[in-house]
């Protein structure tokens, strides 16, 4: 065992794997020296990122006491197309996927709740704005309209958003 896993210091990582996949070499480059079984840790991240299949998702690795704890960090991107519903392609064979699939605006608006810690607006209707520029990047629509054209909507007033 690593003296540093017996010292009680806490050590966190963050890494980018593709969902339900074994991390690459990475992990093992940057946690080899902590004194913690990487293919455990390995193992670990495959099953708590099996949700998001073929999709990128950041995962953080806590390490403290010689123990390691695995949490999925999506991102907004990553919400709007598992929320999509779309099939898993294979990476390696297709690249540049444009999605062009339909999100609800209730979707729109989950998604919104679960990356509200991260966002750095004051309000729900600038976190949803955000997601809306993201779903706009991403290629989709929501309810048939482009996201430009239901942003236009939610800064006019035709569509209320609920404060909390």
């Amino acid at each position: 065992m690593n003296k540093n896993a017996d010292t009680g210091d806490v050590k966190y990582l963050k890494i980018q794997v593709i969902g339900g996949e074994l991390p690459g070499p990475v992990l093992a480059q940057r946690a080899g020296s902590w004194g913690i079984p990487i293919k455990k840790v390995g193992e670990d991240i495959k099953a708590a990122t099996a949700e998001y299949k073929s999709l990128k998702v950041m995962v953080g690795v806590t390490v403290s006491g010689g123990k390691a704890t695995v949490e999925v960090l999506p991102n907004t991107s990553t919400l709007i197309i598992k929320a999509l519903r779309e099939p898993p392609r294979d990476r390696k064979k297709v690249k540049n996927i444009k999605h062009d699939g339909d999100l609800k605006f209730s979707d729109v608006i989950e998604i919104a709740k679960k990356i509200r810690i991260k966002s750095f607006s004051k309000k729900l209707a600038g976190t949803v704005k955000e997601v809306l520029g993201t779903c706009y990047s991403v290629g989709c629509t929501v309810e048939g309209r482009t996201p430009r054209e239901v942003t236009a909507s939610i800064n006019s007033g035709e569509i209320r958003i609920p404060d909390e």
